[in-house]
């Protein structure tokens, strides 16, 4: 595989990653979780610190711009517990900002620039004079995500315009995409604006799309070359985890195993054993993958750990080497 994974430390090989959560939280601020908000370093380093002593090498950050994302807080999680970190830009679904964030009125244009200097120059939020200070590591830090939110099937204005502008910073840089989709709807729908926008599906990590646990539905999106993310484990309010092996199982059985990822995206800290909840970031590396490998197979959880984080999040080589 050649290219490189840009993390909050430098650039890396692909074959460096390792065994990858594709979907968690470090830092977050949203109104639409008073409370709930991840806004302590040394807590959110211990919780870290939990998920690699477990098992895991690497993790994306996946908080986009103005929700409480913390570049340099993120380099410093990660010099500190020795994991390689992705970190995200771009914007969420527009739910999730307050009426009068000057990012939404931001076009196409400027968001696709903004974007682009996350993830060339250095990570810095709207409200940010200048941008992130150096890492640990003495060097800017920036992104090495794409992401964009819509609404339970539905695309505002302002989620369109996000989608451009990461279709504009992908096509001058060749970064991954991750979108969220609200109960896993609009996958397809997703993939054709992207598509419109120069993005092609390979590039694509569409998360959330357990929360509809529909095989033929998954197997479908594989075909279009995008990327399944599982990442609703521990939700039992929803469904048990046994339904999301199911449907892994029957997604697999249809599409193979090259499109599937993994990840916990717990995001709140009533569900972090070092904010005082439960059930911490490492119930995916002690509790939902070892079922994984009984019940799907070690075939299907190495590829959805490693080879898929890695193609996924790999820019290729001519794009990274102009960025």
């Amino acid at each position: 595989m050649t290219g490189i994974i840009r993390t909050v430390l430098g650039d890396i090989p692909p074959e460096r990653l390792g065994r990858t959560d594709y979907h968690e939280h470090l830092f977050q601020s949203t109104p639409l979780l008073p409370g709930e908000e991840l806004d302590d370093e040394a807590a959110s380093t211990t919780e870290a610190r939990a998920l690699h002593a477990a098992g895991i090498d690497a993790m994306v950050e996946a908080t986009p711009v103005g929700l409480g994302r913390d570049p340099g807080g993120v380099a410093r999680v990660a010099a500190a517990t020795g994991m390689h970190i992705v970190l995200t830009t771009g914007a969420h679904r527009e739910a999730h900002y307050l009426l009068g964030d000057p990012l939404i009125d931001d076009s196409a244009d400027t968001l696709g620039r903004r974007f682009t200097g996350d993830l060339t120059t250095a990570a810095a939020d709207p409200s940010d004079a200048v941008p992130a200070p150096p890492g640990p590591h003495g060097a800017p830090v920036r992104a090495g995500l794409l992401k964009a939110g819509i609404g339970y099937w539905s695309i505002s204005a302002f989620e369109r315009r996000v989608l451009a502008g990461v279709g504009a910073a992908h096509r001058a840089t060749g970064a991954p995409v991750m979108v969220h989709l609200e109960h896993g709807s609009a996958a397809l729908e997703v993939l054709d604006v992207l598509g419109g926008e120069g993005v092609p599906a390979s590039a694509v990590a569409l998360a959330h799309l357990d929360r509809n646990p529909d095989p033929g539905l998954h197997a479908e999106v594989c075909g279009r070359g995008a990327y399944v993310g599982y990442d609703g484990m521990a939700r039992h309010r929803t469904h048990p985890d046994s339904v999301l092996l199911d449907c892994l199982r029957g997604t697999v059985e249809r599409a193979g195993a090259d499109q599937v990822l993994i990840g916990g995206d717990v995001a709140r800290r009533s569900r972090y054993r070092a904010y005082g909840g439960l059930p911490g970031l490492d119930y995916l590396p002690l509790r939902f993958l070892p079922r994984v490998t009984a019940e799907v197979g070690a075939d299907v959880a190495t590829a959805a750990l490693v080879a898929n984080p890695a193609r996924w999040l790999t820019w290729d080589a001519a794009a990274s080497g102009a960025a």
